[in-house]
């Protein structure tokens, strides 16, 4: 899964990226402080995970990674090459979904790049750039449509469905909050809209505004709003405490966060929501030689699933001996599971679950 955190410049996108990464990209008080695109990779937290592991004492540990990247702050006119504008955008289209940092916190001592603090405009900012991107795309498609459509009924459906979306976009809303059919998800899909990615909007608030109560605070009620209103998902976030986090031990980051009536780290609750806007589960594979997480979109079937480990496992897929991580954890050994009638043969057409821990068998 690779996210791209975006946002206007100094709204402490870079500090949260190096909080959450626990890197070393460069954080000033100045724009375009960050002009190439950091990358960091962490571990995915996975407590199933570190349960096989204590039950196999493993040779090598190897969960799921999550990619960062840090992308240049953006202004107005990026669609037309302003300030890094072509950049910004080439880097979001590698991004499977963005992670929108928005500044919600007052503070005179760090520059804002418009003078003041307006989540509201700073979203419609960034949005609208992409929007704009988004329209100079979906023109050209549709000009194409338009000429196949004469005389072919798909095609001139196709090019209505485009001319519908181009007009949505021309609002000034993006694709997320653009209404669309089954069949019409697969027309969108096959246009690279950056409007389009999932967005979790990162609202950047104080300590202080934890301390008494994010809602006071009327630029998060605003990037709620934006976030409903489009179907995206908003996460109340403090790039200082996070930074403060890193180097804590787990013990003291759950004290420290509790005080602040925080539940778990910005990075946990990231990943969750990642990983539900991507519509992604994990599966695990467990072993002496290795105790492993393995990515997939969820309704992926079984070989598909053990392709992912290599390809011969899916040209070769003869079945996979599934067992639910509950009923391991509740058996307490993979050989009283069995012994239970607890782990099953499932064959090709098989949906993996979130949780099960498989071993392939195939034969090429």
């Amino acid at each position: 899964m690779k996210l791209g955190m975006v946002g206007l410049p100094n709204v402490g996108k870079s500090t949260l990226f190096n909080a959450l990464t626990e890197g070393a990209a460069q954080s000033a008080n100045y724009p375009f402080c960050t002009i190439e695109k950091n990358i960091g990779t962490v571990s995915v937290p996975d407590s199933r995970l570190d349960f096989l592991a204590n039950m196999y004492n493993p040779d090598k540990f190897t969960p799921a990674v999550l990619e960062f990247a840090d992308i240049a702050g953006l202004v107005r006119g990026a669609s037309k090459g302003e300030g890094l504008g072509n950049k910004f955008l080439a880097d979001i289209r590698e991004s499977d979904a963005l992670v929108h940092v928005v500044r919600c916190f007052e503070n005179d001592n760090i520059i804002h790049v418009d003078g003041s603090i307006n989540a509201v405009r700073d979203i419609e900012t960034i949005n609208l750039e992409l929007i704009y991107a988004d329209i100079d795309i979906l023109n050209r498609r549709l000009d194409k449509a338009r000429k196949a459509a004469k005389g072919d009924k798909t095609a001139a459906s196709e090019a209505e469905f485009l001319q519908r979306l181009a007009a949505h976009l021309e609002e000034g809303k993006s694709a997320r909050s653009f209404g669309f059919t089954k069949d019409e998800a697969e027309t969108i899909a096959s246009v690279p809209l950056l409007s389009n990615k999932p967005v979790i909007y990162a609202a950047n608030l104080s300590e202080s505004d934890f301390k008494s109560g994010i809602d006071v605070n009327a630029n998060f009620s605003a990037v709620k709003r934006i976030a409903d209103e489009e179907n995206s998902v908003v996460l109340p976030i403090c790039a200082a405490v996070e930074a403060d986090l890193v180097g804590m031990e787990a013990d003291e980051k759950a004290l420290f966060l509790s005080e602040l009536g925080i539940e778990e780290s910005g990075l946990a609750r990231i990943i969750k929501q990642g990983y539900a806007l991507l519509g992604l589960i994990s599966y695990l594979t467990a072993g002496k030689p290795e105790v492993r997480a393995w990515t997939i979109r969820q309704g992926t079937k079984a070989p598909q699933a053990a392709g992912k480990i290599h390809t011969d496992f899916e040209k070769g897929f003869i079945r996979a001996e599934v067992t639910a991580f509950d009923d391991l954890k509740r058996c307490g050994t993979m050989q009283a599971a069995k012994e239970k009638g607890l782990t099953r043969l499932e064959g090709k057409d098989y949906v993996m679950k979130d949780g099960d821990i498989v071993l392939f068998r195939f034969n090429v």
